[in-house]
């Protein structure tokens, strides 16, 4: 029987308008800073998980070229860019709180705690889970297995008995199934396919509608 269910943050229950990198291109067109990499600034962010906010990411990234743009008009036009063009999914609020009276219900996000938290603050969810885990409070993040055991732990439910609800396929599906959760995919258009150590799957756009009946199958099955 699960006992618990924890859920990734941004592309799984927050949802974009558009995408990461037309986003990072915007900001930097803003301040008038080089166009940088989305894989550049994923990998400077994950170097720094601890930091408060995302100024310390674009101080390493314009670190590197000649530019006397400040780090933090980069950050903040980046966050009211994203803030700006992010939304709860449909129903989740309703989806979460339903979720909560049959199951324990937490939240493991990757980035700054500081940055995560802000965002749980814009859409009003700041008490919405039983746990919410932050990876930059961690000395990794996801997949390492001490992310899904520091939310386990939280949650106070062992991991053959926890779902773990995501979209990205290495991080969210490979990493909670080496921990030993019960792995659901979400899935979208363009995006990514079905991972195969993903327990189940499940389409965005019927997500609330579906998730409690796919976690009660997940359920029977052990």
């Amino acid at each position: 029987m699960l006992q618990a269910v924890g859920f990734d943050l941004d592309g799984t229950l927050l949802v974009a308008d558009r995408d990461r990198e037309t986003l990072l291109h915007a900001a930097c067109d803003r301040v008038s800073a080089p166009r940088l990499a989305r894989e550049d600034y994923l990998r400077a962010h994950r170097d720094r998980q601890g930091g408060a906010d995302r100024e310390a990411v674009f101080a390493a990234l314009l670190a590197t070229y000649d530019t006397s743009v400040d780090p933090a008009a980069l950050a903040g036009a980046y966050d009211d860019l994203v803030t700006a063009a992010t939304g709860p999914l449909p129903g989740a609020a309703d989806l979460v709180r339903g979720l909560r009276e049959q199951y324990g219900v937490g939240l493991l996000t990757d980035g700054p705690v500081e940055t995560q938290e802000r965002k749980l603050d814009h859409v009003g969810w700041a008490d919405l889970f039983d746990a919410v885990v932050v990876t930059g409070s961690l000395p990794a993040p996801k997949p390492d297995e001490r992310a899904f055991e520091a939310l386990c732990e939280a949650l106070d439910a062992p991991p053959e008995a926890t779902a773990y609800v995501g979209d990205a396929p290495a991080p969210d599906i490979a990493g909670a199934a080496a921990a030993g959760l019960r792995p659901v995919q979400v899935l979208y258009d363009d995006g990514p396919d079905p991972h195969p150590a993903a327990a189940a799957t499940v389409e965005r756009a019927e997500l609330v509608e579906r998730l409690p009946t796919v976690l009660d199958a997940l359920g029977d099955e052990r």
